[in-house]
């Protein structure tokens, strides 16, 4: 079920983003990578990687975050995002949260560490990895942060239980792994 969910979102956002607003769709991809993007120079504490830990990808994110209404609120089901490294699609975002390598098999599943409010956004998240499977870009992943968020923010207003909508987002995804 969640994986044909995930298709449905990724589909929608094939498509154009159905469900969501034009406001919401003019979003772009996160801004490209920079040298100060290396390091934590510039975060909020709570989102700095602990020491030993080494950057080993930094890769734009571009989706949808689906919200489902229960009891008249909107409440996150998951996300549903492409991930991409100089414009070519190379893994794939989803509940848990999970990323996937379209490029190698290989996983990550991590759990929120801590977070930061965006004015407007979804909130930056350092993720500390709780699972790790294959072999390749994210088998030996141990921190995520999500950093530039845009969009992605719940809908307003009351809703009728059981409806979903699809609010577009983009984020920067940075991966570290253990230092050698």
């Amino acid at each position: 079920m969640i994986r044909k969910a995930l298709l449905l979102a990724i589909g929608a956002v094939a498509l154009g983003g159905v469900g969501c607003s034009s406001a919401e769709q003019s979003q772009g991809p996160s801004t490209p990578v920079t040298q100060e993007d290396v390091g934590n120079a510039g975060l909020p504490p709570p989102l700095e990687v602990p020491a030993g830990n080494t950057l080993t990808s930094s890769l734009d994110g571009s989706g949808v975050q689906v919200y489902q209404c229960a009891k008249g609120e909107w409440t996150l089901l998951q996300p549903a995002a492409t991930l991409t490294e100089g414009g070519k699609p190379v893994g794939l975002h989803f509940k848990g949260p999970v990323w996937v390598s379209t490029v190698d098999g290989s996983e990550v599943g991590a759990v929120p560490v801590a977070t930061v409010n965006r004015n407007g956004a979804i909130p930056e998240l350092l993720l500390k990895a709780n699972q790790n499977q294959g072999q390749g870009m994210f088998s030996k992943v141990t921190y995520v942060q999500r950093l530039r968020t845009t969009g992605g923010v719940a809908p307003a207003g009351s809703c009728t239980d059981g409806s979903q909508q699809a609010t577009r987002y983009s984020a920067l995804y940075r991966f570290w792994s253990a230092a050698p």
